[in-house]
This record gives structure tokens, C-alpha cells and sequence, in this order.
């Protein structure tokens, strides 16, 4: 592609597939973008408009229609320039108008930002996708130029931009069936993320080259030998894998360089699908297939249309080879994917019988995405929907399940239908009796069996792999939990409400509940005591002025009321009150007093003491987390989950003072952590995200009578 396009080589381009194109059309938005860009240049020094001008030229290559040509021209003008949308829509219509300002939305969402906000992005970038599909195209396309001159923005820039395209903007474009795209923009973002590692995989690739000559053209040959001696008429294609695809083998097979085979791909392109079950036995006959390595995406296509069959052998000199088989039809498809839609072919939409419908495409895509009812639970969604490869399973009647690859009977049971998976006790693969946790593979007879009054298990979080089963898990498991959880957020609610002099009123939790948009107070407290919700927030929304008048924080040396002026006290360790439980102070003589726990069993050895009896209170305004409570916890012996547990602690803005080992064993941990926390509330937080975690066995407040303050 030249590095300047002119207006004659972009109309050029168009006539190659479109010769009835308006060409006073794309030249009217030619000159608009021009003049509306005019003063303005990209970091590289060069016009801006160019940019516009290459995206158009990218998508000439995937043979879109006018309207997709014209919106990539016009893509950043009612964003960065005087242009507005009314005047889009006078000089070029409405449709042309609605894609450029549905790129423009685009371009405006932040997807690499915080984990909620990322959720709501997707959710954004999704619908944007469901209106209209050509946006995501000149988006995707706007990156991909974007990527490839990405060497002239900051160094900070380039690394936040090359992140975002690996994690969002590739794997999109492979999802949508642009390989080609997904590969190229990988391996853009692989040279700013990494470039010395892709220089070295190029220095070994060079190096092997040398020592063994060209491998594809032999190979290449080779095939076609193979399909001459059985009359079968295809054009071959051999080339290495991009360098960021042969290292993520690497990374995935935990392989050198030297041991992985497969890093070089052929393509086989038939003249009609028979050729392809044709080829195949060629090539099996000549060569052996590695067990494992064999997909039909003919006779299973994947959602997005793609249609092929890959197979993978040893070839030459024992390299395993990948081989790709599929018509010119569905290679059109493969290279286009879901744009194959709008491919035009001598001035008419081309008619490909395997173009996927976009419409019906969004609609599968989206379809469990809107039952997600948390920020994590809809970024699983996408990021599987998005990053995974498909097994084919069958149900005893020979039905077909498409599933995600990793995927486990249990996905299998969610997918026949929630009501099966939520009662499955047990699967058959193959007619064999396997856990739940056992992977599928391609091909394999799934038979699920279920039982009357099984309910799902919190270990099936992890087992599961699709959305559709972990949401309806978490569901189940909610629905089980909701009279706990209520029982639990009505006591933080009284608690939040008296630190403010009120109380917890059905009433003002019903308002509340409204104000939050919840259908009930039942809803509101469900919230609170699975930490979802705070408290402190539900108070202050319904109470602005008295919870400003307390954001003063306490001060420790007033924290208790009740004691004589000059008198001091202390915290008993045994126990370790914290504000919101009801306390009782024991006076000693030059100690002042310590305050214990209105339950505390150490309690009993004063009963016969009144006069030593001190009647107190917390101070109703807001505490710092300067009270320590020691939590004993017993968790999986395994990497990362002492990190993770120290992490969970953290984000509840609790710090930890002090952790004592009690036990170590192979398979667990029994632990003492100190932790500094407001009040009770504060405590419940903590420890309701500890014991959501999967891998806490037991979780308990520790006190201990002998100890002494």
C-alpha cells in the first residue's frame, strides 16, 4: 500500500470490486473530510487526513460497500472537528451518518480502564455492534493503522495502546473470522510489548531458514504432488506463523524454540467442498496425522461463519505441519468473516452462501451476555465469547452442543438447559462414569445424570468454564443464600444507622431500596450482607446531612463515652471490641479501664465485683480502622492464595497488622491475621469476602480469654 493515497488511488481500489460505485459520492466525502481536517496533523508530522484516507484503503481489501468506504473517511470528523452530525446526514444521509457517529461513540469509550468500567464499555461497544456491524469494521481498521504507524506516538502511549489491542481489538477481529487482521494486530502489539523476544524468535527463524532451506516451498510441493497423482484440482499456500503466534505456543506448550514443529501453516483451496474431504484423505494417506489435531468446520461451522477442515501432520522430516482445507467460497468467508456480508463482487453484494447473516451473528454472540447481572460475570461472558475455540459434543440422541474448548460436562449440562445442569449428580463421557471436572473433546458422547433435590455446589464456580453455567451457579447459590445474607445486612444496616442516630426502619430501608432502584428492602439487605452493597453508602444517600456532619473521623482517645473526665482506657485483648458492639468497661486502680466485649467470658471472673462496673458506649461518628481484630483462617495450600487472601483484606480498605502460622500442612493453612477495621461493620465486610472465596475452608473471629492487655 502506497504511503500516500490519493483520491484516484482510493477510487481505484473501490472499482476493482465495484465498478458501479458512486464514485462523485466517495469523492464529495473525500473532499469534505479534507477540508474539515484541514490544519491538522497525526504525530508522525504528516496531514492528518491521511489517517481517514489509509483506513478507507484497508477496507477496499475486504470489498465493502460505499456507505463503510465513505464512513471511514469521514470517521473523525463530528469527533475532531467542526462537522456535526445534522450536516453528515444533509450531505450524505442517515445511514452514512449513523456509522459515522456510531464510530464516534466508539472511539469515545475507555475500554482499558477499571473492571467496572470496562464491564460497562463492553456492554457499550456490544450494542454498538448489534445497530450496526460496519462500525466495529472501520473501528477495527482505524487500529489497525493506528498500530501500524504507532511508532511515532510516546513510549507510554504505545504500550497502553499495543495493550489494548492485544486484549480487546485482536481478539474481536478474530472472533468476527479476520484472521489475517486478529494476526497483524497481534504481532504489531507484540513488537511494542515485547520487541526483544520477537527479535529473537526472527534471528532463530532466520537461522533455521538457513540451515534447512526453504521448508514451505518444499512442503508446498510436496502437496501438490500429493494432489496431482489424485487428479484434484486446488491451489496450495504455505507460509511460517507470525512471530507472536509461535510464541504463544511457546508460552502455552512451555516449549523452546527448537523443540516446537508445528510453526508452519498450508492452505489448501478446493474447487468444491467434495475436493475437501478429497484432499484430506490425500494428505492422510501420505502422511501421518497427529492424534487430537483434527477439526471439520465444514460440517460443524463455527458462529461466525467460518467453514474449513484443519488437520495437522508430520511432515517432512518429522515437522508437524498445519493444513487448512476449504472452497474459495468459504475462503472468502475465513479471510472476510462476518464483512463477508457486505463484500461486493463486480458492482453487487456478493452472494456467498456462507456469509454469515451479522444480525443473527450479534443476536448468538449477545444472547447470554444480557442475563449477566454483575460486572465480572459479564466480562466472562465477552472475554470467552471472544477468545474461545469450540468442541463439538452429543448428546445420547446424536444431538450436536457446541462448547467452548476446555469446557466440562457440566458446561455441557447448563447448555441442554438450567434445569439440567442445576440437578446434574454425575456425567458419562464416551459411556464412561467421569468427574465433573473432566475437559470434552471434540466428538465425544455426553450423557449428564441428574437427581430429584440436587442443587448446585460452590465448587462448581471453578469446575464450570462457560457463562451461561457459572451465572446460573451463582444464581442458584444467591437464591440458597438470600436468607443468610438478609439475616446478615439487617444487622449491618442497625448498625450503620445508629452509628447516625437513627434506626433501621422497614420504612427507611424501603426508600432506600427505591432510591437504589432495588424492588424491595428484602432486595437491599440480600445486598448488604453479601457485600455487594455498603452500608455506609445506603445511610448516606438517605441521609446526606448527618452522615457529612460525622465524615470527621473520631479520635481514638474519645472513641468510648461514658468514662470520667481524666479517666483512660484500653481495649481488652481477649475479646478486641470494636465500635457497634455493646461493651462494658472494668475499672482497675492506675490503669484506668479496659473495655470488654458485652459477651465476653472473662466477664464472669468480676461478677461478684459491681463497684468495678463501668457503664459505656461508642461514639456514634465514624471510627478509623485502628481497632485490631485477629481472624483465624484455614486456606488451600496452593500458589497464590495466601497473596490473593491478602489482597481480598486489602480492598476492603483493612490493613493488616500481624499474621502467625499455626499450622502447615500439604494440603492447608491455619492461620492468626491481625487486622486494623473501623467497627463491626467493617469486620462483617471483611469477612464475608473471605468466606466468598473458594479457596477459605474456615473462617473465624479469634479471641482467647488468657490473653491480657
Amino acid at each position: 500500500m502506497p504511503e500516500k493515497i490519493t483520491l484516484d488511488d482510493l477510487i481505484a481500489l473501490v472499482r476493482t470490486y465495484n465498478p458501479k460505485t458512486n464514485e462523485k459520492l466517495i469523492r464529495t466525502a473525500f473532499a469534505y473530510g479534507a477540508d474539515m481536517h484541514e490544519g491538522q496533523f497525526r504525530h508522525s508530522g504528516e496531514p492528518y487526513f491521511t489517517h481517514p484516507v489509509a483506513v478507507a484503503a484497508i477496507l477496499t481489501h475486504q470489498r465493502l460497500d460505499d456507505a463503510t468506504i465513505i464512513t471511514a473517511l469521514l470517521h473523525d470528523t463530528i469527533e475532531d472537528t467542526k462537522s456535526t452530525y445534522s450536516e453528515v446526514v444533509e450531505m450524505f444521509g442517515s445511514e452514512i451518518a449513523e456509522l459515522v457517529d456510531g464510530v464516534t461513540k466508539l472511539t469515545n469509550l475507555q475500554l482499558s480502564s477499571t473492571q467496572t468500567k470496562q464491564a460497562e464499555n463492553f456492554r457499550k461497544l456490544f450494542m454498538a455492534m448489534s445497530k450496526d456491524l460496519r462500525v466495529i469494521l472501520v473501528k477495527l481498521a482505524d487500529r489497525l493503522h493506528n498500530m501500524r504507524t504507532i511508532k511515532s506516538m510516546r513510549p507510554e502511549k504505545q504500550v497502553q495502546k499495543a495493550r489494548e489491542t492485544m486484549d480487546i481489538y485482536a481478539p474481536l477481529a478474530g472472533r468476527m473470522g479476520m484472521q489475517w487482521m486478529r494476526e497483524e494486530l497481534e504481532d504489531l502489539a507484540f513488537s511494542v510489548l515485547n520487541l526483544e523476544a520477537r527479535n529473537s524468535l526472527m534471528r532463530r527463524f532466520i537461522t533455521l531458514q538457513r540451515e534447512t532451506g526453504d521448508v514451505v516451498k518444499k512442503i508446498t510441493d510436496d502437496i501438490r504432488l500429493e494432489l496431482d497423482n489424485g487428479n484434484i484440482k486446488a491451489d496450495v499456500y504455505g507460509r511460517a506463523k507470525k512471530p507472536y503466534s509461535i510464541w504463544r505456543k511457546m508460552e502455552e506448550k512451555g516449549q523452546g524454540f527448537s523443540r516446537l514443529s508445528d510453526i508452519y501453516g498450508f492452505r489448501v483451496i478446493t474447487e468444491n467442498e467434495a475436493d475437501c474431504y478429497r484432499v484430506l484423505g490425500a494428505i492422510h494417506q501420505r502422511w501421518s496425522a497427529v492424534p487430537g489435531r483434527f477439526k471439520d468446520y465444514i460440517s460443524q461451522p463455527k458462529s461466525n461463519g467460518y467453514r474449513s477442515i484443519h488437520t495437522t501432520v508430520s511432515g517432512r522430516d518429522g515437522k508437524r505441519v498445519e493444513v487448512q482445507i476449504r472452497t474459495r467460497l468459504m475462503h472468502d468467508v475465513a479471510e472476510a468473516g462476518v464483512a463477508a456480508h457486505w463484500s461486493y463482487r463486480d458492482g453487487v453484494r456478493a452472494s456467498n452462501p456462507f456469509a454469515v447473516d451479522p444480525a443473527g451473528w450479534v443476536a448468538s454472540l449477545t444472547e447470554r451476555l444480557d442475563s449477566a447481572e454483575d460486572h465480572d460475570e459479564f466480562l466472562e461472558h465477552v472475554k470467552l465469547e471472544m477468545y474461545s475455540d469450540q468442541v463439538f459434543c452429543f448428546t445420547p440422541k446424536g444431538e450436536v452442543v457446541k462448547l467452548p474448548r476446555g469446557a466440562t460436562p457440566l458446561d455441557f449440562a447448563y447448555a441442554i438447559h438450567t434445569r439440567i445442569g442445576d440437578a446434574c449428580v454425575g456425567a458419562r463421557v464416551d459411556g464412561i462414569r467421569v468427574p465433573l471436572w473432566t475437559r470434552v473433546k471434540n466428538g465425544q458422547s455426553v450423557e449428564i445424570m441428574t437427581a430429584e433435590g440436587q442443587r448446585p455446589q460452590a465448587t462448581w464456580i471453578d469446575i464450570a468454564v462457560t457463562g451461561k453455567a457459572k451465572s446460573a451457579i451463582r444464581r442458584s447459590l444467591r437464591s440458597e443464600d438470600r436468607e443468610r445474607f438478609i439475616k446478615l445486612g439487617r444487622e449491618l444496616a442497625r448498625v450503620a444507622f445508629e452509628h447516625v442516630g437513627k434506626k433501621a426502619t422497614d420504612k427507611a430501608l424501603t426508600i432506600a431500596a427505591k432510591h437504589m432502584g432495588l424492588t424491595d428492602s428484602n432486595e437491599l439487605l440480600a445486598r448488604l450482607g453479601s457485600a455487594e452493597t455498603n452500608a455506609r453508602d445506603v445511610v448516606e444517600g438517605l441521609y446526606p446531612e448527618l452522615s457529612a456532619s460525622t465524615g470527621d473521623e473520631v479520635e481514638m482517645a474519645r472513641a468510648i463515652v461514658g468514662l470520667k473526665h481524666g479517666q483512660t482506657f484500653e481495649r481488652a485483648a481477649c475479646c478486641q471490641p470494636v465500635p457497634g458492639e455493646r461493651i462494658v468497661g472494668i475499672s482497675y486502680r492506675g490503669k484506668g479501664v479496659v473495655v470488654h466485649a458485652i459477651d465476653c467470658p472473662v466477664l464472669s471472673e468480676f461478677e461478684n465485683q459491681n463497684d468495678r462496673w463501668v457503664d459505656l458506649h461508642w461514639h456514634s461518628g465514624t471510627h478509623p480502622a485502628a481497632h485490631c481484630v485477629t481472624l483465624r483462617i484455614t486456606i488451600s495450600n496452593d500458589a497464590g492464595v495466601l497473596g490473593r487472601i491478602c489482597t481480598l483484606i486489602g480492598e476492603q480498605k483493612a490493613n493488616i497488622a500481624d499474621l502467625l502460622f499455626l499450622d502447615r500442612k500439604p494440603d492447608f493453612y491455619r492461620i492468626l491475621i491481625d487486622v486494623d477495621l473501623r467497627d463491626v461493620e467493617h469486620l462483617h465486610t471483611v469477612m464475608t469476602a473471605l468466606e466468598a472465596d473458594n479457596d477459605v475452608a474456615a473462617l473465624e473471629r479469634y479471641r482467647d480469654p488468657t490473653r491480657k492487655p
